[in-house]
């Protein structure tokens, strides 16, 4: 299974005082040495990434490049001039911190796909895990998916972690362990049967949202999962460990 990089929460720490410290490029070339991927998240409001960090990444990285973002012009023309190995559409809010579910897909996007394409940019779309997403992405002439693991995530760690009883608990899964159980079974059969689907269909299947070294192990589990991308929790370890090593521990736990 690859492994994937997003180094947005990076960027966070950087813009926090905006003194270009710690250094983006730095982070990349870095990563690069222990992943198969770097992802960045090229915002509309530039919050943390921006078109220098993915101009330089794209540069001087011999990594491949994935960049995210929404189906903007000025976004997506960007991609065409520098050219990422992939682009992930994603669905995008100012108001949001993360990105909350999975792209609603719809035939605007058809314009934006050839567009990318006809550039030779490789194309994933970022979905829940469910029938009429993967079959919609087939249809809109994807490459690959990538399937949303966020709601998969907020369960587990409901289930199995003290998050409810701090002030990021998410009121939604304040449940009875049994319910929350059953939701968690649900939602990996949901991704599973996504992912089966999508490798029928000759769609290549990534996943990622939320994932940590507790969670991953059921995502690992689906075969048809290629690939995984993750950022936050593998850049809040390296904080006590080291970028290095907290990106090993992550690539020991999705040997398969």
């Amino acid at each position: 299974m690859l492994l994937g990089i997003n180094i947005d929460h990076i960027a966070v720490l950087r813009e926090a005082r905006k003194v270009d410290d710690p250094n983006l490029l730095e982070a990349a070339l870095l990563c690069q040495n222990f992943c198969d991927q770097i992802t960045i998240h090229v915002r509309e409001d530039r919050r943390h990434t921006n078109e220098k960090d993915l101009e330089q990444i794209i540069k001087f990285c011999k990594t491949q490049v994935n960049l995210e973002c929404a189906n903007n012009d000025e976004i997506i023309n960007l991609a065409c001039k520098f050219k990422p190995n992939r682009v992930t559409l994603v669905p995008e809010k100012r108001q949001e911190l993360t990105t909350e579910g999975g792209l609603v897909l719809n035939d605007d996007l058809k314009y934006t796909i050839e567009k990318l394409k006809n550039n030779d940019i490789e194309i994933s779309l970022f979905i829940d895990p469910n029938e009429e997403s993967v079959k919609k992405a087939k249809i809109l002439n994807a490459d690959f998916i990538e399937l949303h693991t966020g709601k998969y995530a907020n369960i587990y760690n409901a289930l199995y972690t003290n998050i409810l009883k701090t002030p990021y608990k998410i009121n939604e899964f304040d449940l009875n362990k049994n319910i929350l159980k059953n939701m968690l079974n649900e939602e990996i059969q949901k991704l599973k049967q996504s992912a089966i689907l999508a490798n029928d269909l000759n769609l290549k299947v990534a996943a990622g949202h939320g994932l940590n070294y507790k969670n991953v192990k059921n995502i690992v589990n689906i075969k048809e999962i290629i690939e995984l991308n993750i950022g936050q929790s593998i850049i809040a370890k390296s904080v006590f460990i080291g970028l290095k090593d907290a990106i090993l521990q992550m690539k020991e736990l999705i040997k398969r």
